[in-house]
């Protein structure tokens, strides 16, 4: 039903001490669009339940869908954000052939919805979960608007990361728009320049619009407040499942749902056989579905983006929300797991 993969230190770590919330010290969320609806119920537990009475602070980094994810938990009421997130999506219906500005303008009504009237400030006053979202400074041909330049400057960017990953530096820098108290600071094996904005009442929803901007698919979002000018677009283009390790002040695990046991570093890596290096997740731990629990949702599958094309509205619709329903089932095992403490049952995170 329900995987949980540690990394070496993080494995030895809760193999002496059990598995508890105290022991956390950040929480990742991947990019991927819908299939982050496969974590649903994980995500109600975890912050309703797992992470309730949170004393220390908790930092939330998350790109494209995960940076969604995290400007839910940091807000007061982080269920009624995160149902408020996941029944508005799972709702979003569009033209036959939406363009890119359709896209996000329908994305703008969304996190508008997730911010609901105070979201915003509830997420800036928040010193307990500090939200972080990553966001892509584009470069170069990827910075345009036009379909024809920015495909030909996706391709470069698609051969430069066969030859080796650090090269999309040369396209992309990693910008990181944090919770103003927060000293986290992300260390890159692969070198990929990092700049720390701090959210502010003036650039919190264009940063988070800006980390779900997918290119192609919407609109970027140009000159962020706060941040040098220029476009910025989908955080998960350069950390689409990461493949890194955060550096603080006080020593921590991260917690990191994920919709399945295989990630990926970046976009372009979304069909290579790079491998996320195990150092970056030596103090992981990740849950995931199983392929069990994969096999037994409808068309035997998570929810993705093809699902717009491939359904109708209401086949789509019904689809999705029973696969929002079936995750209660993965946050009943996992507080199974941490009432029983079967921490034999864990996996060591080896690629």
């Amino acid at each position: 039903m329900l995987e949980i993969y540690a990394g070496a230190n993080a494995l030895k770590t809760l193999q002496e001490q059990g598995f508890k919330q105290e022991l956390f010290n950040n929480f990742l969320g991947a990019s991927g669009g819908p299939k982050w609806f496969t974590l649903f119920g994980l995500d109600k537990y975890l912050f309703g339940e797992f992470f309730k009475n949170r004393v220390n602070e908790l930092n939330l980094i998350g790109s494209s869908a995960g940076a969604f994810r995290a400007a839910c938990f940091a807000q007061k009421s982080p269920v009624e954000a995160i149902e408020r997130l996941a029944y508005k999506y799972a709702r979003v219906v569009y033209s036959e052939k939406p363009t890119p500005q359709e896209i996000s303008d329908n994305a703008t009504e969304i996190i508008s919805h997730v911010f609901g009237e105070s979201g915003e400030q509830e997420i800036l006053d928040n010193d307990i979960f500090k939200a972080h979202f990553i966001v892509a400074k584009c470069i170069g041909f990827t910075a345009s608007e036009s379909k024809y330049k920015q495909g030909a400057g996706l391709l470069s960017s698609m051969l430069l990361n066969k030859i080796n990953r650090q090269y999309l530096s040369l396209q992309y820098q990693r910008f990181i728009f944090k919770h103003p108290s927060s000293q986290l600071t992300i260390s890159d094996p692969y070198k990929i320049p990092s700049y720390y904005i701090n959210l502010q009442k003036q650039n919190i929803g264009e940063s988070l619009m800006a980390s779900g901007s997918i290119p192609m698919v919407m609109a970027g979002v140009k000159n962020i407040q706060g941040a040098p000018s220029g476009m910025y677009r989908d955080g998960g283009i350069i950390d689409y499942h990461f493949d890194f390790t955060l550096e603080q002040k006080s020593k921590g695990l991260t917690l990191y749902p994920h919709f399945n046991s295989t990630p990926k570093a970046g976009w372009f890596d979304k069909n290579s056989k790079r491998a996320v290096l195990n150092s970056s997740y030596d103090d992981v731990v990740m849950l995931a579905p199983s392929d069990e629990f994969i096999n037994s949702l409808p068309y035997k599958k998570i929810p993705d983006r093809t699902d717009f094309n491939n359904l109708d509205a209401n086949t789509r619709l019904n689809y999705w929300l029973t696969v929002l329903k079936e995750t209660e089932r993965l946050a009943d095992a996992f507080n199974e797991f941490i009432v029983k403490q079967k921490i034999e049952n864990i996996l060591p995170f080896q690629r």
